[in-house]
């Protein structure tokens, strides 16, 4: 029988990698922001992707991963345009999804979200393209056996940081910049 795999680390290999990454590139601070607002919808957010995340998986996973970043990125830009209106929304992710469908979900969310220029969407369609690339080949290289709750729990660690990733991201280039207080 093989070991159980210590997975209670993996999240914090993908925080560290994902910061890393960003960082190099200047698309997030050294220090990551506290958002208690969106960080608490964590929860709720990722139960209601799990289905959809989970079936697009085998298939497409870098999908899969990134669209949860795509979603960080959204919720941030709720927060600071409008927290008021956007956090009496019962499920900020269906909102999403269902503005035009699963698979169009990041252009709805760059286009109609986050505003970007075309040239903008494509920059950041590579970056998070880069990150669930990155996230899901740690994953991958886990060996955790498909089907079991350490992929399971694998799997939702990396959503995880994929969305708060895509938060960080997003409140940075809101001009929201977190700086060690003295």
């Amino acid at each position: 029988m093989e070991p159980k795999k210590d997975i209670t680390n993996l999240e914090q290999l993908f925080r560290t990698d994902l910061h890393n990454y960003l960082l190099s590139i200047d698309k997030v601070d050294e220090r990551l922001p506290e958002a208690p607002d969106i960080e608490e919808l964590w929860q709720k957010i990722g139960e209601s992707y799990l289905p959809a995340g989970m079936r697009e998986f085998n298939a497409y996973p870098t999908v899969s991963l990134g669209w949860m970043m795509f979603i960080g990125m959204a919720i941030a830009k709720y927060w600071d345009t409008d927290w008021e209106l956007y956090s009496k929304v019962g499920d900020l992710y269906k909102y999403l999804r269902d503005q035009r469908d699963f698979d169009h979900m990041d252009d709805y969310i760059c286009e109609s979200v986050l505003l970007l220029t075309a040239e903008e969407h494509t920059l950041t369609t590579k970056i998070v393209g880069e990150c669930a690339s990155r996230t899901y080949n740690l994953l991958y290289h886990q060996h955790l056996e498909p089907g079991t709750p350490d992929a399971f729990q694998g799997y939702v660690s990396a959503l995880h940081q994929m969305y708060l990733m895509g938060m960080s991201m997003e409140l940075k280039r809101l001009g929201y910049h977190m700086t060690k207080l003295n």
